[in-house]
């Protein structure tokens, strides 16, 4: 295969985990699952190229994505499993504990949401710029 060829194929590719990752918002995650495996199998072929740079920063974003969803929901957690704990005396208070570590991961979420939007537009811009990404 041609350079130009190569070159189209990897962006074509490129270009199309960008948007499985936007559109991971919308399947629960498993578009992401799908983009991620094949950004690991597809990673050494774009090896030496600007493509590379993509791949790290798709990776990264996904790991750091699920990371802060696992980190948002530790207060809905906290909050759903302890209120058993609480006094006898504040026991109508359970709703509003757990409401509140409800509101901190929906946040979390949604802050997360826009975050990996905003990566992959990021990455979609330098991506038609013919760049690396840094």
């Amino acid at each position: 295969m041609s350079f130009d060829a190569q070159f189209k194929s990897d962006k074509t590719l490129t270009f199309v985990l960008y948007v499985l990752y936007i559109a991971a918002i919308f399947s629960a995650g498993i578009l992401a699952v799908v983009a991620l495996i094949i950004n690991y199998v597809k990673r050494s072929d774009v090896k030496g190229t600007i493509f590379e740079s993509h791949f790290g920063w798709q990776i990264r974003t996904v790991w750091l994505y699920l990371l802060w969803n696992i980190l948002g929901g530790v207060p809905l957690f906290v909050f759903l499993f302890t209120t058993n704990d609480i006094p006898q005396p504040l026991e109508g208070t359970d709703l509003a504990f757990t409401s509140i570590g409800l509101v901190i991961w929906i946040a979390v979420v949604v802050i997360a949401w826009i975050w990996i939007i905003y990566r992959a537009i990021k990455g979609l811009i330098v991506l038609n710029d013919n760049k690396a990404i840094s």
